[in-house]
């Protein structure tokens, strides 16, 4: 290494030298720097020797400033805060982290993805990542900021967004169908069912027995039944005209609106079930997530009146 005046030393033992200083020992400056105590006290023998002068006295148990050390301690600091501003200035701004939300596949496809576009048209440049799955996160452990979940009332934690309720739904076109076209809940004698199976028993399981029996059919067989693991895939097949589901109301109120598909016959049942809001810990420091949040509060108010 030369010795020039106007030469500097190499930056990581001037780095060393400032963290060796500030905590007065060897032993904490490594552990900071998460290098040996021995690497440490090489460099700055390396930044003494460049510089031809003692920069510590060793003493008993702890590291004292020379009159050089000290003077090359104010100018370092300096240094460093300058170099660190001055980077902090031209580097490039990192991109916001994605705001992750997890739901069920069924409400994200049916009712939160048909009216996300009003949030981000809102809010240009926030990164949502949706996680449609059944498993329930973990909103801390697993890195997500929001979740919708869809749960029995009884117990559930968060804050309630709406309700659901069940109605008999099929597509305009088997309304009309001859010659068995769909007037009363009798009708569907002559129909196929669609329905979705929950071996698992952490989705959303579809089944016409409960509905039958409230509306005084228990008995009722169908003409055929289809069964699904998917409500996404039951709710198609009725928008397809292959048979009748019961739709959850309010997922399947756009494709009501839009005539895609019909209620044959109004009974509609409440169910125990509802969707609720809960934020992460994380998400109070966000004001991506609070947006979020808000906008679906808004969303399900507009649900509810």
């Amino acid at each position: 290494m030369s010795n020039s005046p106007h030469r500097l030393p190499p930056l990581d033992l001037l780095v060393a030298f400032e963290a060796v200083a500030r905590h007065g020992s060897i032993t904490l400056a490594a552990a900071e720097r998460f290098i040996t105590q021995s690497a440490l006290s090489r460099q700055v023998q390396a930044l003494e020797s460049a510089l031809g002068v003692p920069l510590f006295e060793r003493r008993h148990r702890a590291l004292v400033l020379t009159p050089a050390g000290e003077r090359l301690l104010v100018a370092t600091r300096s240094a460093l805060a300058q170099l660190g501003e001055a980077i902090a200035a031209v580097r490039a701004p990192r991109p916001p982290a994605p705001l992750a939300l997890t739901t069920t596949p069924s409400f994200a496809a049916l009712w939160l993805i048909p009216r996300l576009a009003g949030f981000t048209g809102e809010h240009p440049g926030v990164d949502v990542r949706i996680d449609a799955s059944f498993e329930r996160r973990d909103l801390k452990r697993d890195g997500f900021d929001i979740a919708v979940r869809y749960c029995a009332v009884q117990g559930a934690d968060g804050e309630r967004l709406f309700g659901e309720v069940l109605v008999p739904v099929c597509s305009p076109a088997l309304l009309r169908r001859k010659p068995h076209p769909l007037r009363t809940p009798a009708d569907l004698v002559h129909h196929t069912l669609l329905q979705v199976a929950d071996p698992g028993g952490a989705g959303m399981p579809l089944e016409w027995e409960p509905w039958l029996r409230q509306l005084g059919q228990p008995q009722l067989q169908p003409a055929a039944r289809l069964t699904f693991n998917s409500y996404n895939e039951a709710i198609a097949a009725a928008l397809a005209g292959h048979g009748v589901a019961l739709g959850r109301r309010p997922l399947i109120d756009a494709l009501l609106k839009k005539r895609q598909l019909a209620v044959p016959f109004g009974e509609a049942t409440d169910t125990a079930r509802a969707y609720f809001l809960l934020l992460s810990p994380a998400a109070a420091n966000r004001p991506d997530a609070q947006a979020l949040a808000e906008w679906l509060r808004a969303q399900a108010a507009a649900v509810n009146g």
